[in-house]
Parts: C-alpha cells; sequence; structure tokens
C-alpha cells in the first residue's frame, strides 16, 4: 500500500521496490542512504497513485461501474423533486414572441397550467425524464470517473484544466447516448399539450407514435445543439466543482467535502451553468419542439430567433432553469457523495 524508506528523488526503477528488500539483497548500497540522521527516522510514506486518488476523496468511486450505479440513483431522485421547475422553463422557451404573449411570467404558466390540467398537469412529460435520467447521470459520472481517472497527479488530485476536460467528454456522451432523445421526448410532450386536443396519451404510445410517424430520427432532433449544450453544461459544471473543492481542500488532499459543503458547491456549479449556455439550451428546446420543421438546421433556428425576436429570447426561461439547475446539480452532487459513501462500505475500494 505504501512505499517505505524510497529515496523522494530517485529515478532508478529499481527504488520503487520497497528498500528494505534494497537492504537484503546482496548488492545492496547502503551508503546512499542519509547518516545525519536514524535510520528509524528515515521512513517516508509516499502514496502510490492509486492510493493517492482515493485519498484525494474518501468518497470517491475509482471504479466506474459503482460510479455509474451512484450517478443513476442520484439523477433518478433528483428530477423527481425538480421537475415542475423544468417543465415551467420548457413552455416559456417554447412560447415565440407574439401579442398578447401567451404567458405573461412563470406566475401565469404555472397558474394557467393547473388551471387546465391540474397541480398534475406541472408534471406533464416527467416519465421520459425520469426514464432517461437514470442513465444520463449514470453516463455522465461514469465517463467522468473513467476519464479523470486516467489524468490524476500522483497524489491523486485532479487539476482544474482536467476537470473541464473530463465534464467535456462526459458531457458529450451523455448528449449522444441519452440526453438527445430523451430531451427530444420530453419537449414534445410538454409542447403536445399546449394544444387543445394532446396526442400523446402515456409514454410508451407517445414515443411509438413519434417513432412511425418520423422514424428513429424523429427522437434525435437538434443533436448538435444538444451536444453543444451538454458538453458545455459538464465541462462548466464540472471545472467549477474541481476548482472548489481543490480550494477548500487546500494543501491536505484528503480533507472531505461535507454534505452541505457539496451542495453549496454544486449548486455554484449549476448557476455558472445557466448563465454560460441558456442561449444553447433555447435552440436545442426550438428545434425539439412540434414546430422543429420550420428550422434548417441548428444555426438556421439560432439564425431565425436573432432576427425574429432578438437577442433576449435566447435568455427565456432563464429564472426557472436557474432554479431548477441550481438544485438539480446540488441535489445529485449530494446524492452522489452519499450513495457513494455507501457503496464503498459494502464495496470496498482495493488498494
Amino acid at each position: 500500500m505504501y512505499e517505505i524508506f524510497r529515496p523522494i528523488k530517485s529515478t532508478n526503477m529499481t527504488d520503487r521496490q520497497p528498500s528494505l528488500w534494497n537492504l537484503l539483497s546482496p548488492t545492496a548500497n547502503v551508503s546512499s542512504l542519509p547518516t545525519t540522521t536514524p535510520l528509524s527516522c528515515q521512513t517516508t510514506l509516499v502514496p502510490n497513485r492509486r492510493v493517492g486518488a482515493l485519498a484525494a476523496g474518501k468518497n470517491q468511486p475509482k471504479n466506474p461501474v459503482k460510479a455509474v450505479l451512484a450517478g443513476g440513483i442520484a439523477g433518478g431522485i433528483e428530477i423527481c423533486i425538480t421537475f415542475p421547475t423544468e417543465y415551467v422553463k420548457t413552455q416559456l422557451q417554447l412560447a415565440e414572441s407574439v401579442k398578447p404573449p401567451k404567458y405573461t411570467g412563470i406566475v401565469d404558466c404555472v397558474g394557467q397550467t393547473v388551471k387546465s390540467h391540474g397541480v398534475l398537469g406541472l408534471y406533464r412529460g416527467l416519465s421520459s425524464l425520469v426514464y432517461g435520467s437514470i442513465p444520463k447521470a449514470a453516463v455522465r459520472f461514469g465517463m467522468f470517473e473513467f476519464l479523470s481517472n486516467k489524468v490524476r497527479d500522483e497524489n491523486g488530485k485532479l487539476t482544474s484544466t482536467n476537470g473541464l476536460l473530463c465534464g467535456l467528454g462526459a458531457g458529450l456522451a451523455e448528449a449522444i447516448f441519452v440526453v438527445c432523445p430523451m430531451e427530444t421526448v420530453k419537449v414534445k410532450f410538454i409542447h403536445d399539450q399546449t394544444g387543445p386536443n394532446p396526442r400523446y396519451k402515456g409514454f410508451f404510445r407517445g414515443v411509438v407514435q413519434i417513432v412511425k410517424e418520423q422514424g428513429l430520427r424523429g427522437t434525435y432532433q437538434g443533436l448538435t445543439a444538444t451536444m453543444l449544450k451538454q458538453g458545455s453544461n459538464q465541462a462548466i459544471r464540472f471545472y467549477v466543482m474541481t476548482t472548489l473543492r481543490n480550494w477548500y481542500r487546500g494543501d491536505d488532499p484528503g480533507k472531505e467535502v461535507g454534505l452541505l459543503m457539496t451542495g453549496c458547491f454544486g449548486a455554484i456549479a449549476g448557476a455558472a451553468s445557466v448563465f454560460g449556455n441558456t442561449p444553447l439550451d433555447v435552440v436545442k428546446t426550438r428545434m425539439q419542439g412540434l414546430e422543429a420543421h420550420r428550422y434548417k438546421n441548428t444555426w438556421d433556428c439560432a439564425k431565425q430567433i436573432w432576427q425574429k425576436e432578438g437577442v433576449m429570447a435566447f435568455y427565456k426561461g432563464t429564472i426557472p432553469r436557474l432554479g431548477r439547475v441550481c438544485a438539480d446539480v446540488a441535489i445529485v452532487f449530494m446524492i452522489y457523495e452519499q450513495t457513494v459513501k455507501f457503496l464503498n462500505k459494502i464495496w470496498p475500494e482495493k488498494t
């Protein structure tokens, strides 16, 4: 587990074996040992890469499979808590600039929805996100841990830049494999409710109907915008989380970040991602709505929004998204850390 009596600056590969072996060896060279201090005081514990990585976070999973399990559990719980804010955000982003506007704001959107469909109307499209959030968070954290394990230093520390790059890779992976089809179905379900006669009667029937009418391509609308959004999302979030954790730990890489502090850091990371990429989220939402056929591609969608609605249209739904994402990221990281802590107890990391 530890390398004992190893000269810190040695570059000789044989010195990577415990020095006790070197001393017992017939060819041992003891002249290189310091003579100014007793041998017992020369003990230097240098963690290897594996142990150091674990020390960098007591709850940190080094097995990507464990990260996948913890991420899936965290994602499922989080979306059930925060979905109403996602619903309102999507409705406001889908509403084009007309006079009089369909919704005057967040409160009006909630009021009209509850009046027309009851409180459960705020959960329209939840099933698509529940089915998708579990694999989404699983892919995100699994890929992040897989990539970060490759770039941590000998003490297990992840730099802010590497955190950003690993987050980017995690975001692109979840966009391609989970988020794009999940978000497309979700947006279509929410948009469908705005019509006088909703066509989708349940998650599975709705998906079958979408695929039947538009093919599998119908569940991959806005892929480019989704990749840009998710890639930048996770790059920003993991960059901020990594930076804040490194700042909090200071010179002690083994210092554990508490649950409350993890939640605060997650909320800050979520807010940073909202202000950083809401325009991409608006374009993605339009490309996945029922009126997506009006746009030639992602860039044409952005151009039309700019020309017809102005720059502020790119920030529609920012406030409800801010509340949803801050809670989302905080809750996910908190649940993720606690789940990993539990898994580490029943499934200890090998050292």
